[in-house]
């Protein structure tokens, strides 16, 4: 293998593990509530039904209607009772209402202070993130010098892998303080 084909290797492994981070980052900020109702909100809910652990999306479809009102239709009708106690249970703040055969959330509007308390979690999670794609740079800038430490390639190589690594970091911190600067507009509509 040449020492470009190495240095090409480094980076595309440094390329997907940061689009994962960030995907992962979009994943768990589309879940924090905002005052419109998204399935999102709920699907993550852990329900305890026949013996096992599993996400409500697992056991049950979940829609909206409106702006505020989701609708979980489970599967079996046996496991509504289950998915009624897991929603108390989370820390959702919402209230299920049961039918009989579908349950409805009404997802009231976010106070002021609650949308506060929102971003502040929005800005941790994406801090979070971007220490981890960090994280990544470091490690691939590591491997990097070991290449160029065991004369895989050349220091000039070196030199350009690593402004190479520097301006995709550059991009994927760009990226999460998009999402960032997204969420907490979505948050502060009202």
């Amino acid at each position: 293998m040449t020492g470009s084909d190495m240095i090409e290797k480094v980076l595309l492994t440094m390329d997907q593990k940061m689009q994962t981070t960030l995907d992962v980052l979009k994943k768990d900020l589309s879940g924090i509530r905002t005052g419109r109702a998204t399935p999102a909100m709920v699907e993550h809910v852990k329900v305890e039904y026949a013996e096992t652990t599993m996400p409500i999306n697992h056991i049950a479809g979940i829609s909206t209607s409106g702006a505020n009102l989701l609708i979980i239709q489970p599967w079996d009708p046996g496991s509504l009772k289950a998915i009624e106690k897991a929603i108390l249970k989370s820390n959702l703040g919402l209230t299920p209402n049961n039918d009989g055969t579908t349950i409805r959330l009404t997802v009231p509007p976010l106070s002021n202070e609650r949308r506060l308390e929102l971003i502040k979690i929005v800005k941790a999670r994406v801090e979070e993130s971007k220490v981890i794609i960090r994280n990544i740079r470091r490690d691939a800038s590591d491997e990097l010098k070991k290449l160029e430490k065991e004369k895989e390639i050349s220091q000039d190589e070196l030199k350009r892998a690593l402004d190479k690594v520097q301006k995709v970091t550059d991009s994927f911190v760009e990226l999460a303080d998009k999402a960032k600067d997204d969420k907490e507009k979505e948050l502060m509509e009202v």
